[in-house]
C-alpha cells in the first residue's frame, strides 16, 4: 500500500506544479496582452506598466478570460481603436505561446 501512497502523492505534487505553473502562464499572458494594448492605445511609459497591471487584475474578477478580453475590448473602443473580441482573443493566443516559453525559460 505504501507505493500507491507514494505514487498518488507524486501526482498530487505535480498536479500542484502544473496549477502554479499555468497561473503564472496566465498572469504573464495578461500582462503582455495589457502592454500590447496599451501600445494599441497609444500609452506609453508608466502608463503602460499600470495598464498591464489592470489587465493583470481584471482576471480576478471571473473565472477564464471574458473578463480580461472584455476589459481590453472596452478599453481599446474606449480610445477609439477598432480591435474587437476576435483579434483580442487571437492576439491573447499568441501571446500564451510566449508567455509560456518565457515561464518554462526561468
Amino acid at each position: 500500500m505504501s507505493s500507491f501512497d507514494d505514487r498518488e502523492k507524486g501526482f498530487e505534487a505535480k498536479y500542484k506544479v502544473d496549477q502554479e505553473t499555468q497561473f503564472k502562464v496566465n498572469a504573464r499572458r495578461n500582462r503582455l496582452l495589457g502592454e500590447w494594448a496599451a501600445g494599441q492605445m497609444g500609452l506609453s511609459g508608466d502608463a503602460v506598466a499600470s495598464y498591464a497591471k489592470d489587465v493583470v487584475a481584471a482576471d480576478f474578477e471571473k473565472p477564464g478570460d471574458d473578463d480580461v478580453v472584455a476589459k481590453v475590448v472596452g478599453d481599446l473602443a474606449a480610445k477609439g481603436v477598432k480591435l474587437g473580441e476576435a483579434e483580442v482573443r487571437k492576439k491573447m493566443s499568441e501571446l500564451q505561446a510566449v508567455a509560456r516559453q518565457q515561464i518554462a525559460s526561468q
